[in-house]
């Protein structure tokens, strides 16, 4: 479960710009194409953060679809299943658009 090592990644990152502010919320966007399921991620988040100054914060996460780009016909697609291939002309020379994101976007911090 590896999404236990990116929840400390993440109350790293939090720690250092929260200062001593108390967190309330922590907003991430996540690709489709991540290895990481955001239900286990908020799990692991309630988990790890339970004693610690993050306790009662809560982890938001918005999922990114895939999205790709054929090299040769131009044509744009979402993905529903991670096939790398073009819809409209069966390309396999396809650019990965979005999916792959992985970062925070906000912190929502209390007043003091």
């Amino acid at each position: 479960m590896h999404e236990l090592s990116i929840c400390r990644s993440i109350a790293d990152i939090v720690h250092r710009h929260a200062g001593d502010r108390p967190v309330q919320a922590v907003h991430l966007r996540v690709g489709a194409l991540r290895q990481i399921v955001p239900e286990t991620l908020v799990y692991c988040w309630s988990l790890m953060t339970e004693s610690s100054r993050l306790a009662g914060s809560q982890l938001q996460v918005e999922r990114i679809a895939a999205a790709i780009r054929c090299r040769s016909c131009g044509h744009s697609q979402t993905l529903d299943t991670p096939i790398l291939s073009c819809a409209r002309c069966g390309a396999d020379g396809v650019e990965i658009v979005a999916g792959e994101e992985f970062l925070i976007t906000s912190l929502e911090l209390a007043e003091v």
